[in-house]
């Protein structure tokens, strides 16, 4: 489920729309924006699907 363009994996917006957070996780390179950092950091379970070995994320 790796994200292969530069895309938000929550919104799919583009670097052309917003601006995007390089991330690293388990080998795959991925792409956040600054309005679904939250997601990330306080109810990562909705990233299931998205990103692989999400439902081991745990919130911080």
């Amino acid at each position: 489920m790796e994200n292969k363009t530069n895309t938000c994996l929550v919104c799919k917006k583009d670097e052309n729309e917003t601006p995007l957070i390089l991330m690293k996780y388990k080998g795959q390179e991925l792409r956040i924006c600054p309005q679904h950092m939250p997601v990330l950091i306080h109810d990562p379970q909705k990233l299931v699907g998205m990103i692989d070995g999400a439902e081991n994320l745990v919130a911080g």
